[in-house]
């Protein structure tokens, strides 16, 4: 396993426990209940590493390479009856893109999502998770797909920002954005969007308009990273502690700010210590909401959906205190 710098405390109790392990093995001698003492330390130690992360820390966790990606959980929740549907009908199949109908406990459900790529090669393929025009085209066709079967949309969000080339430029990546944002506010299907890594910009609010946005524990969802603000505010790397403090970035911030409708926990220590757990409680999450969501008439899900991304930002306008053509942004 991977380990964080400041995870450090962890790792080395997990080496002595490996060479405990080891002795016991090649002595024949019972070693369980010193195992035992040192598992519980390890434990504990974990619970006071996590219980007081950084908002820094938590993007850290929230990139580990051993966390699982969009793909490992549709296939989990979808009991390996997912279908994969490709292309955008247009340019070509985004690779970083991925989306396709799985059946969680015998309702079929539209599952769209970033994937990172597990390894070095698949995230040259998935182009790290930052999508093209055509992967937001080829979301936004496979709502409307779920929207004309009447079946249930859930978003896996993982992304560190669109991709910012010049051909994607050329493409049309700003409209492609735009245009999701647009159509998924109408959607008359349910729609569920959960944040299972990083929720970067426009790349990741993409995919991000539902009736519920949920984050798991240790994620983050901002209009920038830590290091691009804090490279642009100070020219260099070394204030991105403090800009991700500053960001107010983490999801207990989010919940707080009223941006999320919820916070997903994670096991102990991270998501990538226990897939199957956080696979687990994601899929309750899923089937919860759905359950609820579709108790309500499409018109009421629209409306309640316009209505609660339009309370996140206040326009104000008063004449006899702005010069002419300013414009007050309030949150």
């Amino acid at each position: 396993m991977n380990y964080l710098d400041f995870e450090k405390p962890i790792a080395e109790l997990y080496e002595q426990l490996e060479k405990i392990k080891q002795a016991g093995e090649k002595s024949g001698v019972d070693v369980s209940a010193t195992t035992s003492e040192i598992e519980e330390k390890i434990k504990q130690a974990r619970t006071d590493i996590y219980s007081k992360l950084t908002a820094w820390e938590r993007v850290q966790v929230s990139r580990h390479p051993d966390r699982p990606y969009t793909l490992a959980y549709i296939n989990y929740i979808t009991n390996g009856t997912f279908m994969e549907l490709h292309g955008d009908r247009t340019v070509k199949d985004d690779k970083a893109m991925v989306g396709g109908f799985g059946s969680v406990d015998g309702k079929t459900v539209m599952f769209i999502g970033q994937q990172k790529g597990i390894n070095t090669k698949m995230r040259q393929i998935r182009n790290f998770g930052m999508a093209n025009p055509e992967g937001y085209r080829k979301a936004l066709r496979l709502m409307k797909l779920a929207e004309k079967f009447n079946k249930p949309i859930v978003t896996f969000i993982d992304t560190p920002g669109a991709y910012p080339g010049l051909e994607a430029e050329e493409r049309g990546q700003g409209e492609a954005i735009a245009r999701n944002l647009l159509e998924m506010t109408q959607l008359k299907v349910p729609v569920i969007c959960i944040i299972i890594g990083e929720g970067a910009s426009g790349g990741a609010l993409g995919i991000g308009i539902g009736d519920k946005v949920l984050m798991l524990e240790n994620t983050w969802y901002s209009v920038i990273s830590p290091e691009s603000c804090s490279s642009i505010l100070w020219r260099n790397w070394n204030n991105k502690e403090k800009a991700a403090e500053a960001l107010k970035l983490t999801p207990k911030d989010m919940l707080e700010n009223k941006l999320i409708d919820g916070i997903i926990p994670e096991p102990l220590g991270g998501a990538h210590t226990n897939h199957e757990e956080v696979f687990s409680t994601v899929k309750e999450e899923i089937i919860r909401h759905i359950g609820k969501l579709e108790k309500l008439s499409p018109q009421k899900r629209i409306n309640q959906r316009i209505e609660k991304f339009c309370a996140m930002g206040v326009v104000n306008e008063n004449p006899s205190e702005l010069a002419e053509g300013e414009v007050v942004l309030e949150s």
